[in-house]
């Protein structure tokens, strides 16, 4: 399975964009997707998790009730719709696959997943 993040760009704090993931190069949809970022001169870090059936999904504390993660199992993509965006949010947004179907302890982790797509730049400016 291959991963391919896109719908990264510039916007104004405030603001809003839509992320996307699409899987290739595979039949199964059980797996569980994350999305993650990472900040210039910081850590990668969690941003997002959603189980196989896109009923469970997790979100870091600095993107709740911003953020929403969502998935189309039909068309093997995976979604991130972020709003009320900060500056704080700027950063390489990665997209990222667990085997496991449903979200546990791990699924915050970076070492939970296998599976991880190249990056998008997000920038939000004040």
């Amino acid at each position: 399975v291959q991963l391919q993040a896109s719908g990264g760009g510039s916007v104004q704090s405030g603001g809003f964009l839509r992320l996307s993931c699409a899987a290739s190069g595979g039949t199964s949809t059980s797996y569980t997707m994350g999305w993650f970022r990472q900040a210039p001169g910081k850590e990668r870090e969690f941003v997002a998790a959603i189980a196989w059936t896109g009923i469970t999904t997790r979100y870091a504390d600095s993107v709740k009730g911003r953020f929403t993660i969502s998935r189309d199992n039909a068309n093997y993509t995976v979604d991130l719709q972020m709003n009320s965006l900060k500056p704080d949010d700027t950063a390489v947004y990665f997209c990222a696959a667990d085997g496991r179907s449903h979200l546990n302890d791990y699924s915050s982790k970076q070492s939970a997943y296998s599976i991880w797509g190249q990056g998008t730049l997000v920038t939000v400016s004040s």
